[in-house]
């Protein structure tokens, strides 16, 4: 049976939040960002409305590619980054770079990292 794919920014956070959530999710961490505009170029196209040009970084590539093969085979897909700017751009970015159907996609916050406050937080989830 499929699983629900949660993934969070760090591996010591993901290893908690499997422990909390149980057999039912795959709990995965992206290590922070996962893409990033390029360093030897400008990082937008000016001609087309100055859309921006995101890369997966050399180091990221591999964990992408996992990344996108768990989302394929997951139920859903639940994005459970920090509740900040770089947390919710992290999510974006990770929803991008994965190709996940938009409908699969939940976005959880939580501001502590306790049974409770995750469990609440996976009662109330967001659309990303």
């Amino acid at each position: 049976m499929a699983k629900d794919l949660v993934i969070v920014e760090s591996p010591t956070k993901a290893k908690t939040l499997s422990r909390f959530l149980g057999p039912r999710y795959s709990v995965r961490a992206s290590l922070g960002h996962v893409r990033d505009l390029p360093k030897s170029q400008l990082g937008v196209d000016i001609p087309h409305g100055f859309v921006p040009k995101y890369l997966v970084p050399r180091e990221k590539k591999e964990l992408i590619k996992e990344l996108r093969d768990a989302v394929k085979e997951a139920r859903s897909v639940w994005l459970a980054t920090d509740p900040d700017r770089e947390g919710e751009a992290i999510s974006w970015h990770l929803a991008e770079a994965t190709g996940v159907d938009p409908a699969k996609v939940r976005r959880v916050v939580f501001h502590e990292i306790t049974k409770d406050a995750v469990t609440e937080a996976f009662r109330h989830p967001a659309r990303h």
